[in-house]
C-alpha cells in the first residue's frame, strides 16, 4: 500500500478550515505573546496552571523531612514507622499509576487534573484534622493518589497544547515550579518547627495552590490532540486557533498533522506496549530504565531524610538542620531556571549527561567525607542498635551526637555501662590525645560538616539542571499519541516504586552498610546512568511529536540513531518519502 496514496486519501477527508469569528480573531490578536512564534498567553496560563501540580508535589516532598522530626518526636515514631511514614505517600502514587492510563485517556487531561486536586484537598484534611499514625498514613496516601496523578496528566497537558518551538520550555516549567514547592516545604516545615502542632499548619498550606488550580481549570480546554482523539475536529481547530495565534493555514497543517499521526497510532492497544509493533516496547524499556535510574541515584532520600542526613554531619539541632535543608530547595530552584530557559537550544541528552557526572562526582566526595567523620545511623533515627555504634556511640572527630541515654543505654548496651561511664571513658580518651590533637579534632569536624553541606548541594543542583526537568520532557516526547497516557502510566509506576522501595529501605539499608557506602553506591549509579543516557536516550530537540513518534517507530532508525544519536530534523525531513508531517521552520 503506498503510504503517499494514504495521505492523499487522509487529507480529502478532513474538513476544510472555516473561517473564526471576528471576536475570535481579536481575541488571538490579544492573547498572542510577543515572545516566540505560535505561543499565546492562553497557552502560557494554561501550562501555569497545570505546573500548579508540580508545586503541590514539590512541597510534599520538601515538607517531609522537616515534619519527620517534628512527629517522630510527638508519636515517639521508631525507624519503620518513620519508613512508613515517609513511603506512604509513595504507595499512593503507586496505587494510582496502575489506574491512570485509561482514566488519561478517556477522561482526558483536564478532568484528571481536576480530580487530582480533590485528591490532594480531601487527603490534606484527613492530615490536619486527626492525629495518629493510622490517619496520617491513610492521609499522606490519598495525598499521594492526588499528586501522582496530577503530575503525570500536567506533563501530558503541557506537552499537547504547546507548539513545537516553546514544548522544552512549557513541559520543564512542571520541573521549575516542583523545586518552587519543595523550597516552600523546607521553608515552612522550619517556620513551623516550634509552633504547637506546627506539622498540622506545614500539612494544611497545599490546599489553596490546589483549590486554585481547580478553579483555573474550569476556565481552559482541553489539548486538541485529546478533543481529536474523541472526534471532536472542530472543537480541536477552535482551540489551536486560539492557543497558537497564527494563520488559518497554519492551524490547519497543525491539525492535519495530528489527524495523520493519530490515524496511525490510534489502533495501539496497551499490551502492544510490550509488543515489537512501531518500537513500543523498546520505547517503554527505555522510559523505565530512565525512571529507574533517576531513583536509584538516591534524590528521594536526600529530600526526604534531609534533616536526619544533616544531623547526622554535624548540625546538632532539629532547627539547625531544618534551617541548612532550606538551603536545597533554594539551589533546587536556582539550578532549575537555566535548564528551563536553555532546554530548547540545548536539548535534553546534554543535560542529562552533564547532571549525571556531577552527581556522581559529588556523592563520591560526599561519600569519603562522611567516611572520615565516621557518620552513623545514630543520628538518622532514634531506634539504635549496638552495631550502628561500632566500638562507641561518640563522634571520633569531636563531632557530638545527640543520644537518648536513657533509651540507648538502658537497653542496648550491657547492663555494667552506664552514661557516666561512657562520659569517664571519653574523657580520658581526649586527655590521651592532647591539646593540639583536640584541637585539629574540633576543626577537622567543622570543615567536614560545611564540606559535606557543600557536597549535598552540589548534588541537588545537578540533579535539578539534569534528572528533574529532562526526565519529564523526555517521557512526553518518545510515545506516540495513541497510547502516550497508558505509556506514561506504566513508565510513572515504575518510578514510584522505585522511590518507594528506595525510601522505605534507606534506614535499614544504611543501618546494615552505613551512610559512606549508600553515598559510594548512589555515586556509581550517576555514572550508569550516564552511559545509558549516551547510549540508549534520543535527542528530540526542534522536532514535532509526530516526527518524533515517526522516527522512533523506524526500526533501522531506532536501532542505528536510538543508540547512538538521533539524526537532526533536516535530515530527517530531507529523506522522508512522505509529507505527512511538512517541517515548519
Amino acid at each position: 500500500m503506498d503510504p503517499n496514496n494514504e495521505t492523499k486519501k487522509t487529507r480529502t477527508l478532513l474538513p476544510t478550515p472555516t473561517h473564526l469569528p471576528g471576536n475570535h480573531a481579536s481575541e488571538t490578536q490579544r492573547l498572542t505573546s510577543p515572545k516566540g512564534p505560535g505561543c499565546s498567553w492562553l497557552v502560557v496560563i494554561a501550562a501555569v496552571s497545570a505546573s500548579l501540580s508540580g508545586l503541590m508535589l514539590g512541597y510534599e516532598m520538601g515538607l517531609t523531612s522537616g515534619v519527620l522530626l517534628q512527629l517522630r518526636s510527638v508519636l515517639s515514631l521508631s525507624c519503620r514507622e518513620q519508613e512508613l511514614l515517609v513511603s506512604s505517600q509513595l504507595l499512593g502514587a503507586l496505587l494510582v499509576c496502575l489506574a491512570g492510563g485509561p482514566l488519561l485517556d478517556r477522561y482526558g487531561r483536564r478532568c484528571s487534573l481536576l480530580l487530582s486536586a480533590a485528591l490532594v484537598v480531601g487527603g490534606t484534611i484527613v492530615l490536619v484534622a486527626l492525629t495518629s499514625l493510622v490517619a496520617l498514613t491513610l492521609g499522606r496516601v490519598v495525598v499521594g493518589m492526588g499528586t501522582s496523578l496530577s503530575g503525570t496528566a500536567a506533563c501530558l497537558y503541557i506537552a499537547e497544547i504547546s507548539p513545537r518551538e516553546r514544548r522544552g520550555l512549557l513541559v520543564t516549567l512542571y520541573e521549575l515550579m516542583l523545586v518552587v514547592g519543595v523550597m516552600l516545604g523546607f521553608s515552612c516545615s522550619y517556620a513551623f518547627t516550634t509552633t504547637p502542632r506546627g506539622w498540622a499548619y506545614t500539612f494544611g498550606l497545599v490546599i489553596p495552590p490546589a483549590l486554585l488550580q481547580m478553579g483555573a481549570l474550569f476556565f481552559l480546554p482541553p489539548s486538541p490532540r485529546f478533543l481529536v482523539t474523541q472526534g471532536k475536529v472542530e472543537q480541536a481547530r477552535a482551540v489551536l486557533a486560539r492557543m497558537r495565534g497564527r494563520a488559518k493555514e497554519d492551524v490547519a497543517d497543525e491539525l492535519r498533522d495530528i489527524q495523520v499521526g493519530l490515524k496511525e497510532e490510534s489502533e495501539h492497544s496497551f499490551w502492544e506496549l510490550f509488543s515489537s509493533r512501531a518500537n513500543l516496547r523498546s520505547r517503554l524499556v527505555t522510559g523505565m530504565a530512565l525512571v529507574f535510574l533517576q531513583q536509584a541515584t538516591g534524590q528521594p532520600n536526600v529530600l526526604s531524610y534531609a534533616s536526619p542526613l544533616l544531623r547526622s554531619v554535624g548540625f546538632d539541632s532539629d532547627d539547625a538542620a531544618t534551617l541548612a535543608s532550606t538551603g536545597f530547595g533554594v539551589v533546587k530552584v536556582v539550578a532549575t531556571i537555566p535548564a528551563v530557559l536553555l532546554v530548547d537550544r540545548v536539548g535534553t541528552k546534554l543535560f542529562l549527561c552533564v547532571g549525571a557526572i556531577a552527581m556522581g562526582t559529588s556523592l563520591a566526595a560526599l561519600g569519603t567525607l562522611t567516611l572520615q567523620s565516621h557518620t552513623h545511623l545514630t543520628s538518622l533515627c532514634k531506634s539504635q542498635t549496638l552495631a550502628n555504634h561500632t566500638d562507641s556511640p561518640w563522634d571520633l572527630n569531636g563531632t557530638s551526637v545527640e543520644l537518648d541515654s536513657s533509651e540507648i543505654f538502658s537497653t542496648q548496651l550491657p547492663s555494667h555501662w552506664s552514661a557516666e561511664e561512657a562520659q569517664r571513658t571519653d574523657a580520658e580518651t581526649d586527655r590521651s590525645w592532647g591539646l593540639d590533637s583536640e584541637k585539629t579534632h574540633v576543626e577537622l569536624s567543622s570543615s567536614l560538616k560545611w564540606a559535606s553541606l557543600i557536597s549535598l548541594l552540589v548534588y541537588v543542583a545537578a540533579f535539578s539542571i539534569s534528572l528533574g526537568p529532562m526526565v519529564y520532557v523526555v517521557l512526553s516526547e518518545i510515545f506516540p499519541m495513541g497510547v502516550r497516557g497508558r505509556a506514561v502510566s506504566v513508565v510513572s509506576a515504575v518510578n514510584w516504586a522505585t522511590n518507594l522501595l528506595i525510601s522505605m529501605t534507606f534506614l535499614t539499608i544504611t543501618e546494615k552498610i552505613g551512610v559512606p557506602n549508600v553515598m559510594f553506591l548512589y555515586s556509581g549509579m550517576s555514572f550508569v546512568l550516564l552511559v545509558f543516557v549516551i547510549l540508549c536516550v534520543p535527542q528530540t530537540k526542534g522536532r514535532t511529536l509526530e516526527e518524533i513518534s515517526k522516527e522512533l517507530a523506524s526500526k533501522k532508525n531506532f536501532e542505528v540513531n536510538l543508540f547512538r544519536q538521533a539524526q537532526p530534523q533536516e535530515t530527517l525531513i530531507r529523506r522522508s518519502p512522505s509529507t505527512e508531517c511538512p517541517a515548519k521552520i
